[in-house]
């Protein structure tokens, strides 16, 4: 796993060989946006320490989606550290194993990629404690919120910082090559719509699923590939 700073101070990706999470600080509290595959829990504790955090000061891992390279690591981070787990309603499901994983419509040229992606270790049920709407305070960041982004699942978020001017986008959006829509996706005409909205906020700092962070000209070019898709 790698570690990159995103903003000085407040803001670290956590970058795994499939997928990425974030770390946010508000001093010494602490929020993940996702939480990694299955079995990197002592990974992300490590980076947390090694950024002289204490992983103790854990409060909240917000899922932006039910995948299991975003879910797997939360239930064994909220247990070890007290950590509330939050999703929106119509992925809490899923995460906690009561519902199947929702079966994504594939392109043609997806059918490798996706293939790639179940390699990942299967995300074992996990405890969601509070359910998202659109629109929820999200108690950290200054005013962070939840905004609905259906699509690529149907309960998919991202979470917007205002105050920061951060977004993060979940696998709606992706930066692996250009910017570009998100792949696998449940519903790709509603994922369409997701990234237009989430484009909309025009943040000063975009950090995707999958791909680096983006922090310079971004709400420019999250315009510009959001009316391209």
């Amino acid at each position: 796993m790698d570690l990159v700073e995103v903003l000085p101070n407040r803001l670290h990706m956590l970058r795994f060989p499939i997928g990425q999470a974030y770390l946010w600080q508000d001093g010494e509290a602490l929020t993940l946006i996702d939480a990694g595959h299955a079995g990197s829990a002592p990974a992300i504790e490590g980076a947390v320490r090694s950024l002289g955090l204490r992983p103790e000061r854990l409060e909240r891992i917000v899922l932006t989606h039910c995948h299991r390279d975003h879910v797997g690591a939360a239930g064994e981070l909220a247990a070890r550290w007290g950590a509330r787990v939050l999703a929106h309603r119509l992925d809490a499901p899923v995460i906690r194993g009561e519902s199947p994983v929702p079966e994504p419509v594939l392109l043609d040229w997806e059918l490798p990629l996706y293939a790639h992606g179940l390699t990942v270790p299967e995300a074992p049920p996990t405890p969601v404690d509070r359910e998202l709407e659109d629109g929820d305070a999200l108690g950290f960041g200054d005013g962070a919120y939840a905004v609905h982004a259906p699509g690529h699942t149907d309960g998919s978020i991202g979470v917007h910082l205002p105050g920061h001017g951060v977004l993060f986008t979940g696998d709606c959006i992706a930066a692996v090559g250009p910017l570009m829509l998100g792949v696998f996706n449940v519903d790709r005409a509603r994922a369409v719509d997701s990234f237009r909205r989430l484009a909309a906020l025009a943040p000063s700092t975009a950090c995707f699923g999958h791909g680096d962070p983006l922090t310079e000209d971004t709400a420019a070019a999250l315009s510009e590939a959001a009316a391209a898709s």
